[in-house]
């Protein structure tokens, strides 16, 4: 198995739990830190937000009950380290913080994409969280958790994402006024269809801010393609 972890460790049992799951499947990370990195993604179904700017709306309903073990299956045959859980948003599902132990008891470096509206403190913290907080133009500002911020550590990372100009106004004012950058990597990101990346690159220029700037490299590769 070379470097990859293995489908299973001895001594850890699986617990006897079921998920909802939209999908799995093989792609390059498209966002944060790990951009770039072959992962493997496993889609929770359902979701409390309904972001505008949403492109995983087929994962709010429908999806298919599998075992944990079930799953723990399939991530390990693609043979790869890396693994991401999302959404959805997959800490509408119960079953959601035994899956990411499951997995960080395989030795994955495991992240998880959280739309900051649920409580994170029950999160493993050997799972690197991904936490979006929701800006104005998103339609559901009111939905931050904003005490998820006291459970975030140095391998956590915060994600905008940006609609407009007044949306990065708003984001450049949390970002100072509770100083983000000292608790974790902060990154801003377009949104796909409404703010051009270039013209983000040039705000964040101009104002000398200390956050990572993306843009979602799967989408520049295969557009919107499900499963990508």
């Amino acid at each position: 198995m070379g470097n990859f972890p293995d489908k299973a460790v001895s001594g850890t049992p699986v617990p006897a739990l079921s998920l909802r799951i939209t999908e799995v499947f093989f792609s390059l990370q498209g966002e944060t830190s790990r951009v770039g990195l072959p992962t493997v993604f496993v889609r929770l179904t359902g979701c409390p937000l309904r972001c505008v700017y949403c492109d995983t709306a087929y994962a709010f309903h429908g999806g298919e009950s599998r075992t944990l073990d079930n799953v723990l299956a399939e991530v390990a045959a693609y043979r790869t380290r890396y693994v991401t859980v999302t959404g959805g948003e997959p800490l509408a599902q119960k079953g959601c913080p035994a899956l990411l132990k499951a997995l960080a008891d395989r030795s994955y470096a495991v992240s998880l994409e959280t739309g900051g509206a649920l409580d994170v403190s029950g999160v493993d913290l050997r799972v690197s969280k991904i936490l979006d907080i929701k800006t104005p133009a998103s339609g559901e500002v009111e939905k931050n958790l904003w005490n998820n911020l006291a459970h975030l550590t140095p391998h956590d990372e915060i994600k905008f994402v940006l609609c407009d100009e007044d949306d990065y106004a708003w984001a450049k004012q949390v970002l100072a006024g509770r100083r983000l950058e000292a608790i974790c990597p902060v990154l801003f990101s377009p949104s796909y269809h409404d703010l051009p990346a270039q013209t983000l690159a040039g705000w964040i220029l101009r104002d000398r801010l200390p956050v990572r700037m993306q843009v979602q490299l799967h989408k520049q590769l295969w557009g919107e393609a499900r499963g990508r």
